[in-house]
Order: structure tokens, then C-alpha cells, then sequence
């Protein structure tokens, strides 16, 4: 493994944990003593997303975190938070077992996350990928945001 740091080819692994669908190794340079960390994950067959216009394209982990990186800016969220996020969509999009899926449904399962984990983030990744026609349709779906999150009358859960 090539140190990030001094680029030397040996590294001693200090801590391994096995953190779902991937091992994150914390190493070691023999030559500088920089500490870094890697991931190891099975190399699986890729994903194809199919885009709205039916073009296929690779399944990009990068851009997935990148679209939920840019709804979370400047929003008091721990990277690690957004980082589980991106984890739980990728997991779910490996249990449907499918080698095609529809860019809607990652588009569905960034939105049902970042409900939970931000509101503002939430309604900024809506805006772009449910494409609000005017400022009436962007305020209807805050409202609609604001009614499920309010508890029933009467129930005190």
C-alpha cells in the first residue's frame, strides 16, 4: 500500500474493523510513521443506473456523495453522518440485486435519508432533483415536511 504521505511501498496494518460491506484498515508507513486509512470492499460486477432520458451509465459512488455533500453544505452535519448515508443508500442498492436500476431510485432513497437527517439539506436535494416548477410547489412540499414530522393530536409517542 503506497504511503499518501511519502509515498513508500510498506505499511504495517495497527487496527482492522470490519465496518459492513467493506474492512477499514488503519496502516502504518515503515518509512515515514505517517498513519493513514483504507478500505477494502468486494470488488462486485458494476450497477448500472439508467437515467431519466434511458441512457445507462456506471453506478458512481463518488457522485452519489457529492450530490448529498452539496444538500448538506454549510449545515451543522458530521461528515461521518453523510458518510453512513452514502453507506446505506450503496447497501440498499446491493440488497435489490439488481445489476440495472432506475436513477428515481437512488433519487428516492437520497431524499427518505436526508428527510431524517436534515430538513434543510432535505428540501435543497428536492429542489434540484424534483425540479420545483415555481416557489408555490417548493413551499407546498415544505408543508408537507412539516406535517409528517408534527406528532397527532392526542398521541404523546
Amino acid at each position: 500500500m503506497k504511503c499518501p504521505f511519502c509515498g513508500g511501498n510498506e505499511s504495517r496494518v495497527k487496527d482492522s474493523r470490519d465496518i459492513g460491506d467493506a474492512i477499514h484498515r488503519r496502516r502504518e508507513c515503515e518509512q515515514c510513521k505517517g498513519r493513514f486509512s483504507t478500505y477494502e470492499r468486494v470488488e462486485k460486477s458494476p450497477l448500472m443506473v439508467i437515467k431519466r432520458d434511458q441512457r445507462r451509465e456506471v453506478f458512481d459512488r463518488q457522485k452519489l456523495s457529492m450530490g448529498i455533500r452539496k444538500a448538506c453544505e454549510k449545515r451543522p452535519l458530521p461528515a461521518v453522518e453523510i458518510e453512513k448515508a452514502v453507506e446505506e443508500i450503496e447497501q440498499e442498492l446491493d440488497r435489490l440485486g439488481k445489476q440495472e436500476v432506475s436513477s428515481s431510485v437512488i433519487g428516492e432513497l437520497v431524499i427518505e435519508r436526508l428527510r431524517h437527517l436534515d430538513k434543510i439539506a432535505y428540501i435543497r436535494f428536492a429542489s434540484v432533483y424534483r425540479s420545483f416548477a415555481d416557489v408555490e410547489t417548493m413551499f407546498e412540499e415544505i408543508q408537507e415536511l412539516l406535517s409528517r414530522d408534527k406528532p397527532e393530536p392526542g398521541n404523546d409517542s
